[in-house]
């Protein structure tokens, strides 16, 4: 998901400008600095769809290990079952 994040650029590179950076390198470096903050904002919206994801493989995983266990359940009683016929 994508959010939209206001970041003037021109406001910026007028800022850049009268701190004593040459114009261009002041513009470049206002389109640079909007686009890592458009790639790298998170929202609140993000973080909550990644936790519904994170809750359904946790789901998911419990549900095998409970599988797997139970599975290793019957076969330990089959294994005991059987020493048990041998020893009588």
């Amino acid at each position: 998901m994508s959010a939209t994040v206001i970041f003037d650029t021109l406001q910026y590179a007028k800022k850049l400008k009268e701190a004593g950076v040459p114009e261009k390198q002041a513009e470049v470096q206002a389109e640079a600095l909007a686009e890592i903050v458009e790639d790298r904002i998170t929202t609140k919206q993000d973080l909550k769809e990644l936790e519904v994801r994170l809750d359904l493989k946790l789901a998911e995983l419990k549900a095998d290990i409970i599988k797997w266990v139970a599975a290793m359940l019957v076969a330990q009683a089959a294994v005991i079952a059987a020493l048990v016929k041998l020893i009588k």
